[in-house]
């Protein structure tokens, strides 16, 4: 039984500010040495490029909250949410730093209109809100117009060119009231530029118009910044939105620094399953949420650890969800097996079949750039989490590095296989079947065999040579022939001493028919002859015909299909 003691923690599920977290009594896995390492750093800007929900906005809270001065506000005293925790035995030139910067703290991540009208003004209003946070330092703001322009954008009065500057200007104003420059933390500043990309308007250049001039005189030069971390998921670095920024260190997935800061390791892990009672399944947990290589450092899916042990409090013995997958569209999978070539198919099969593909990767890909070459799919797969590096790859004498690349986990593979089973069945019912539907009930077994290889040719393999496999794959198309010509489609129906594969029917007075299919798998080319031969055997020796003679179906016909790969052998039973 799972260890249900009510002095365990609560588990953060859709948590990410790290005070709610702590002052709720949650269960925290420890990312306050992040701290030191910014510390130690030095780096005037750092951005950390991570997927989605891997705890970038929770270590950004939890930045602001170590460093923010909360006195001038009457704010609570957070040095109480570090209490116990790792940062606190970093030493004394750590502690130095908390509570004692004034901080900027703005999130893009619900920045997702249909608009650029729309995105801008939510952009504007989450600029505005944070010039009201700190509307206290307003009556001591000098000259006069420095003080005219605070009130206009805290009003939201001010002009596009206004918030286009707006966070240099609101550090120049905390640094003469607080006496210590800035901190400013972004996170998820590439939001808007992937939401722009990806809508149907279109209107990518504008946001990058609005983005560039922002971050750049914020962060360029500022005078009145102490140090500044982002977030996001790609550099997007050749959009110029960062030219000129000599004093950025960018920390993406390729990098040791920092890699263990987001996503749980495998002791953190381990810990957490040991806590709650579920030691015992650590191997579960590992084959579904694991498999992420961020640097050298190996790390779990923190979004779906969580919520796997979660449900498991509730009932020990439910079954792993994609839980991650499922937060977003996945629209960039769909994309890219929409678009794929037969190159890119290739490398699908082979990712699907658990193998690995080598592809050439390019940290500062751009949104607006995976539209021109459908190989930076693999860049975007890759940065955004839906495929991991095995190894550090190679570079070559022009600095183009090489990485081989794999599906991390079943998580993720349930996503290709999810998305290509929905393109599979879209591009089927958009071909004209009929041929297939009339040579199976003609009995025509050279062109049943012929149109049945192209479809195989056609498809996108999502088989492991397993028979269940091929049995999903014929289900797929037998199910887009019932549904275009008033079929049914049984499978797995008991019928004599077993069950058959698949059954399709019809109920239409003397026209009633039933066609059953029976598969196997054969080990060798040569040798689907003989798995046909076996699959019509089983029919006649199970008599899966007989709940189909009983129901008074006298035109009943028998199929035995073999399959080896994309190729298939036909043949009729008598």
């Amino acid at each position: 039984m799972a260890d249900t003691n009510v002095n365990n923690r609560p588990l953060p599920i859709g948590k990410s500010i790290f005070d709610k977290v702590i002052e709720e009594g949650c269960y925290y896995v420890d990312k306050t040495l992040f701290v030191k390492d910014i510390l130690d750093r030095r780096a005037e800007v750092t951005l950390c490029t991570r997927p989605r929900r891997f705890g970038k906005t929770l270590n950004q809270t939890m930045l602001k909250c170590f460093f923010e001065d909360t006195t001038p506000i009457g704010g609570k005293d957070t040095r109480a949410l570090f209490r116990g925790l790792k940062i606190e035995d970093a030493g004394e030139r750590y502690l130095e730093h908390q509570g004692k910067y004034p901080v900027i703290f703005l999130s893009f991540k619900e920045v997702k209109r249909d608009t650029f009208e729309r995105s801008y003004r939510m952009l504007k209003d989450e600029i505005v809100g944070e010039f009201k946070r700190h509307g206290y330092i307003s009556e001591k703001i000098f000259p006069k117009e420095d003080r005219e322009m605070f009130d206009k954008l805290l009003s939201g009065d001010g002009t596009d060119m206004d918030y286009s500057t707006s966070l240099k200007f609101l550090s120049k104003c905390l640094e003469t009231y607080h006496g210590q420059k800035a901190i400013i933390l972004i996170d998820e500043y590439d939001v808007p530029l992937e939401n722009a990309w990806s809508c149907s308007a279109r209107f990518y250049d504008e946001m990058v118009g609005f983005i560039r001039p922002l971050l750049s005189s914020a962060l360029k030069d500022n005078p009145h910044l102490q140090l500044s971390v982002m977030t996001g998921c790609l550099r997007v670095s050749k959009e110029s939105i960062f030219t000129g920024l000599n004093n950025l260190k960018v920390i993406s997935i390729l990098d040791k620094y920092c890699s263990e800061y987001f996503g749980f390791t495998q002791v953190e892990m381990d810990n957490m399953l040991e806590y709650y009672g579920f030691s015992d399944k650590r191997q579960i947990v590992r084959d579904w949420y694991n498999g992420y290589l961020f640097g050298n450092t190996e790390v779990y899916n923190p979004w779906s650890s969580v919520f796997v042990v979660d449900n498991w409090l509730a009932d020990r013995d439910e079954r792993p969800k994609p839980y991650w997958v499922n937060t977003s569209s996945n629209s960039i999978v769909h994309d890219l097996v929409d678009k794929a070539t037969a190159e890119m198919k290739a490398d699908l099969e082979t990712l699907m079949a658990g193998k690995t593909i080598s592809k050439v990767i390019h940290e500062d890909i751009t949104y607006k750039e995976i539209d021109d070459d459908v190989e930076n799919f693999w860049n975007f797969l890759f940065f955004t989490g839906y495929l991991k590096k095995i190894r550090n790859g190679c570079q070559n004498a022009d600095g183009e590095l090489t990485l081989d690349l794999s599906i991390p986990n079943i998580e993720l593979r349930y996503v290709y296989k999810t998305k290509i089973q929905e393109w599979f069945k879209k591009r089927m019912a958009g071909k004209n079947l009929d041929t297939l539907l009339n040579t199976i009930l003609n009995g025509d077994v050279e062109t049943f065999q012929n149109e049945l290889s192209t479809l195989l040719s056609e498809s996108i393999s999502y088989m492991d040579s397993a028979e269940n496999s091929y049995h999903g794959f014929m289900a797929g198309v037998l199910g887009i022939l019932a549904q275009l010509n008033g079929y049914m489609v049984a499978s797995n129906r008991e019928s004599g001493d077993g069950r058959g594969d698949l059954v399709l029917y019809r109920t239409n007075g003397k026209d009633s028919i039933a066609v059953i299919f029976e598969f196997k798998v054969a080990k060798e080319f040569n040798m689907l002859p003989i798995a046909c031969e076996k699959a019509l055997k089983q029919i006649e020796d199970k008599n899966y015909i007989a709940a189909w003679d009983k129901e008074g179906y006298k035109n009943i016909i028998k199929y035995g299909i073999g399959f080896y790969k994309k190729r298939c052998e036909v043949r009729k039973g008598g």
